[in-house]
């Protein structure tokens, strides 16, 4: 298992849609009894609990995909030196978009949503975002995320039950002005979720995938992975078979987090240029 380095010490993790920084809850402690600093800051307005954000989801409704880098990006270049970026679902787009600034030690987008390029749309993907995406009017709402919805997207590989009390925790509303960006890229020139696929001078790259993942099924994961086939920095794809979306909780979790961690910081400590660069010794 990955443990600090003194040049990698701090881990931050980004949340997805339909979720908060709560759904990171286990793989804080997780993380933490390794010794790392383990920063979950929420997405701008949204750290509140799951429980206020359902009774007044206006925090969500004012979600932007730009906002949004940007407050991590102030929060990763307020740190003494270079995290590991870890984000789920659309944590793990914003997470890309992140490296993209040259921001990060190492970066994992765990079962992460598309940057711009990737033309794949499994009905899986349209049935798990349905309640938002059949609305245009959504793009402007925070939609709620009801048991049924959660039980298709997050819970399809545990019982009801189970995944009724997940729901219970940790869904929210989801923000439809961020899902109706990044669905629809590939038809803006000036898409918010574009990257440079050749980027040589990025921090290293995984991205995860779930073999029973309905929101993004491996194929949408697999070929974001392989838009970064020309450029020489490490990019890396890992797929979990039998593995959801609901990576915050479902049974077996710990093998993603700790697969997850043990790349990021090999991989940070051996290629990543804000690391290598501060390495006594090496030019």
């Amino acid at each position: 298992m990955g443990v600090p380095t003194g040049r990698v010490d701090t881990i931050v993790l980004i949340h997805g849609l339909w979720m908060t920084s709560r759904s990171w809850e286990k793989w804080v402690d997780r993380y933490a009894a390794r010794g790392f600093r383990v920063l979950t800051p929420a997405w701008p307005g949204m750290d509140r609990e799951v429980e206020e954000l359902r009774e007044d989801p206006a925090p969500i409704a004012a979600q932007r995909i730009p906002a949004i880098v940007d407050h991590y990006a102030a929060i990763i270049q307020g740190l003494p030196r270079p995290p590991i970026i870890m984000g789920h679902s659309f944590g793990g787009l914003i997470t890309q978009l992140l490296l993209d600034r040259k921001l990060g030690a190492a970066g994992v987008g765990i079962h992460p949503a598309q940057v711009k390029g990737v033309l794949k749309l499994p009905l899986s993907t349209l049935r798990a975002s349905y309640s938002i995406l059949h609305n245009p009017a959504n793009r402007h709402r925070a939609v709620p995320f009801t048991r049924e919805d959660f039980r298709y997207a997050f819970g399809n590989t545990i019982s009801q039950e189970q995944s009724d009390a997940a729901w219970e925790r940790y869904a929210v509303p989801g923000a439809g002005h961020v899902l109706f960006e990044a669905a629809f890229a590939n038809l803006n020139p000036d898409a918010t979720t574009e990257v440079d696929k050749l980027r040589s001078d990025r921090a290293p790259l995984l991205l995860t995938a779930g073999g029973e993942d309905h929101v993004l099924p491996p194929s949408v994961v697999s070929a974001n992975a392989n838009l970064y086939r020309g450029s020489t920095a490490i990019t890396g794809y890992q797929l979990f078979p039998g593995r959801s979306h609901f990576v915050g909780g479902e049974p077996g979790w710990e093998v993603e987090a700790d697969f997850a961690l043990e790349w990021a910081v090999e991989a940070a400590n051996e290629f990543s240029p804000t690391v290598v660069s501060q390495a006594p010794g090496r030019r």
